[in-house]
This record gives structure tokens, C-alpha cells and sequence, in this order.
């Protein structure tokens, strides 16, 4: 396990190395939060949270790797990225959840409050990933 820490090089970020365990939902909500907030976009907080919970659920649910990494960057003007890797290939699957079922909702949940979600496969696994848009920041002396 390691501290949240500044990415080092490429786009502004934090990332956190956690257990895949259930418990490691409200670090990585913890996470994302904190970052957001110190972007000063933390309006996104809500949305973020939510999606990063349901992205880290995912790895425990369905992977038998014994740590995620949780990664929040800032890729682009305006755009954050949140971003779990895992050491498991299988890609992501939407499930087909019925008005009774208690699971199988959250693929779509993310896709509900991102601009857009995806996975990128890695040789040693792959990271799965959602973007919320951040507001568009006034330069200074614009009215």
C-alpha cells in the first residue's frame, strides 16, 4: 500500500496503489475527492465519488487481483480522468439488471454521470476509466 502521491510526469494527477478489497471504495472516493478539491473543481465531487466507487466495486467484484491502482488526472482543458488498473485482461462488461436485481447497474451508472467511459488493455492487465468535464476557467481580466 502507498500514499497518495502527485504523478510525477504528463498530466496533473494523483494515484494511489489500495488492497482489492471492498474497504478501498472510501480511500479511492477519499482520493478523488481531495484532488478535485484542490483543483478547485470540486462541483465534480459528487459525480467523481460515485464513479470511482462503482469502478474500484467492479475490480473487487470481478477480478482476482489483490490490489488496484486508483489514478484522477487532468489529461486536458477541462477534462478529469478517473482511472482503476487492475491485473486481470477480462474486459468490462455492462450487466442486465432488472428492476428486482441488487447488482449489475454500475457500468451504467458511470456512463449515466461521465462524458465518457472506456478500458484500455495493458500487457499486465488494464485500466478502466471514465472522464467528467470540468468548467471551462476564465483567464485573468476576462469579463
Amino acid at each position: 500500500m502507498t500514499a497518495a502521491r502527485p504523478t510525477a510526469t504528463g498530466a496533473p494527477g494523483y494515484t494511489e496503489t489500495m488492497p482489492c478489497e471492498p474497504e478501498s471504495a472510501r480511500r479511492a472516493r477519499l482520493l478523488v475527492s481531495v484532488a478535485l478539491n484542490i483543483w478547485g473543481i470540486d462541483e465534480l465531487a459528487e459525480n467523481g465519488v460515485q464513479i470511482v466507487a462503482e469502478l474500484v466495486n467492479n475490480a473487487v467484484r470481478h477480478t482476482r487481483c489483490r490490489v488496484v491502482r486508483v489514478r484522477v488526472t487532468r489529461p486536458a482543458e477541462g477534462v478529469v480522468r478517473i482511472g482503476v488498473a487492475d491485473r486481470c485482461r477480462d474486459t468490462p462488461q455492462r450487466g442486465h439488471a432488472d428492476d428486482e436485481s441488487e447488482s449489475g447497474r454500475g457500468l451504467s451508472l458511470v456512463e449515466a454521470l461521465s462524458r465518457r467511459w472506456g478500458y484500455d488493455r495493458k500487457h499486465w492487465g488494464k485500466v478502466v476509466w471514465a472522464e467528467l468535464e470540468a468548467p471551462a476557467t476564465e483567464a485573468p481580466g476576462a469579463c
